[in-house]
């Protein structure tokens, strides 16, 4: 009874002397992980939201100049009071818009095919063959990437010249293809490597070529791949300026280069150009909403394997 009794007080000591009762470590609530409080999860909705607008800013502020009269990019105010399509009509009806939006699409369509071939195919083979020069091909698609434009038009321009393709559409879908395959080869050889050497083993078991094997088994696995690589290829394609209005005449402009004779040395008609860019910018919208649910699993899984 006596050690009992005497064992009490000291057992209870420590908890009487840090003013907690025995046990509460136990009942003591911990924040489930990946839980916020109430004032981070504000504070970031707040962020993301002021992101948000910082982003679509410049989308919606070029629609509703667009909507106005060509001098309401300095007197925002007459939008809302002369509020029309006007700019639109000009641009589609008056202009040779429409055309530089056929050139646009065959040049877009053909180097998407073309560099979407290319590329995935050299990306194969690279991932699975070792061949002379292997290492020596994927260092040259990474320095390809390292010169500007502007270094390459000259020599692009002779080479162009000498076999004949200056203002023609073959011509200058090769040298987008020239922006694209470099890249979208080194990230399709990173996502073929995710695919499992397994299935061209058993490809190769069922009779298939290489090549079949690549069309009928790798193919089909790599569409989100393939998606990035044509929705990179079609924006190359659509929105570039340089090369085009070096390489193309006016015949064959394309609508990033039509678009800047709606400017001169002494003015510039904004009402037509914000409304030929919010047109140029639904194709593109359009792609991206194709390929969107195969653009993270594409991007991401390329990255995950060298």
């Amino acid at each position: 009874m006596s050690a009992t009794t005497h064992s009490g007080p000291a057992a209870t000591a420590p908890a009487a002397r840090t003013g907690a009762a025995p046990g509460s470590a136990a009942r003591r609530k911990y924040r489930p992980r990946g839980t916020r409080s109430r004032g981070a999860s504000l504070a970031l909705h707040a962020t993301l939201l002021l992101a948000s607008a910082v982003a679509v800013f410049p989308v919606l502020w070029i629609v509703f100049i667009s909507l106005g009269p060509s001098t309401s990019w300095q007197q925002p105010g007459e939008v809302m009071r002369h509020l029309s399509l006007g700019n639109y009509r000009f641009v589609l009806f008056h202009t040779n818009f429409p055309k530089w939006f056929l050139n646009s699409v065959i040049v877009a369509a053909a180097t998407t095919v073309l560099g979407v071939l290319i590329a995935s195919s050299a990306g194969y083979a690279i991932s699975r063959m070792k061949f002379p020069g292997h290492k020596s091909l994927m260092w040259t698609f990474l320095i390809t990437q390292m010169f500007p434009v502007a270094v390459l038009i000259v020599p692009l321009y002779n080479l162009m010249a000498q076999l004949d393709l200056i203002d023609t559409y073959l011509g200058l879908v090769l040298v987008y293809c020239t922006i694209s395959v470099p890249f979208c080869a080194w990230m399709l050889k990173g996502y073929f490597d995710t695919i499992p050497r397994d299935i061209d083993e058993a490809g190769r078991v069922d009779g298939l070529t290489p090549f079949g094997t690549f069309w009928r088994l790798i193919v089909p696995l790599a569409r989100p791949g393939l998606a990035v690589t044509a929705f990179y290829s079609f924006l190359t394609a659509w929105g570039e300026v340089a090369y085009s209005s070096q390489f193309m005449s006016n015949k064959h402009s394309t609508l990033a280069a039509g678009i800047r004779t709606f400017a001169s040395d002494q003015r510039a008609d904004w009402g037509s150009m914000t409304a030929a860019s919010v047109v140029i910018a639904i194709p593109a919208g359009i792609v991206f909403l194709l390929v969107q649910r195969h653009l993270v699993a594409g991007l991401t899984a390329g990255g995950t394997k060298g």
